[in-house]
């Protein structure tokens, strides 16, 4: 299987960088290039890319609002976002990810790094094991303002996938997840696919904010 790769991004320089590298790789192609965050999301609709390599800051129309796009149009619900930023503590990162992105990366990112995570997030799993990214997720939802969010959805949820839960917030992969419980990580895989479906959630991006919305999660943890 080939990963097909839209590019949205208002420098040139930078895509044809990425372009170069991911098209260096025998399983990935880029299918499109994007100056602008409404370009990324009509390119999205038309050659059903697989993920979309969005930066934040573009004109017209954002990398957030874009985001915000694609994960609302259901004929793109198998299209992962995966946000660049040129600091990892972008005030919108936080933002990008209860739109739907399913991570997001430092623009500083190692190359290799950057390759392994677009085929992460392909797979459907989500960009949130480095411990920036929950520090990020962390800082935003313990804002002294901020109540806890009810969530009457969280009642619905078995024993077991509320163990699940609590460990895809941690950053755990399928395959740890499936280590600490003892159980196959295809039974794992089973168990998120059926929290995301009561959730209403598109990935596991969401379902760590809602972890922590819910006061499930907590950074101190």
């Amino acid at each position: 299987m080939t990963i097909r790769v839209l590019l949205a991004d208002d420098q040139a320089l930078v895509r044809t960088c990425f372009r170069m590298l991911i098209e260096s790789e025998p399983d990935m192609s880029v299918v499109g290039e994007a100056a602008t965050g409404e370009e990324a999301v009509v390119l999205a609709r038309s050659t059903r890319a697989d993920v979309v390599l969005m930066d934040i800051r573009m004109p017209d129309m954002d990398g957030l609002a874009a985001t915000r796009a694609i994960s609302a149009d259901k004929d793109l619900a198998d299209v992962r976002v995966l946000i660049l930023t040129t600091f990892e503590a972008d005030e919108h990162v936080f933002q990008a990810l209860r739109a739907g992105a399913g991570g997001f990366l430092g623009k500083s990112v190692e190359l290799s790094y950057l390759l392994d995570a677009i085929r992460l997030i392909a797979q459907g799993e989500a960009l949130l094991s480095p411990s920036a990214t929950r520090a990020l997720i962390a800082h935003y939802l313990t804002t002294p303002d901020r109540t806890i969010a009810p969530a009457p959805e969280l009642t619905t949820l078995t024993d077991r996938e509320r163990q699940v839960l609590d460990f895809v917030a941690a950053g755990l992969s399928n395959d740890g997840i499936a280590e600490q419980l003892h159980i196959s990580p295809a039974t794992v895989k089973t168990h998120v696919n059926r929290i995301m479906a009561k959730l209403g959630v598109r990935d596991r991006a969401q379902l760590v904010v809602i972890a922590y919305q819910t006061g499930r999660a907590r950074p101190d943890a």
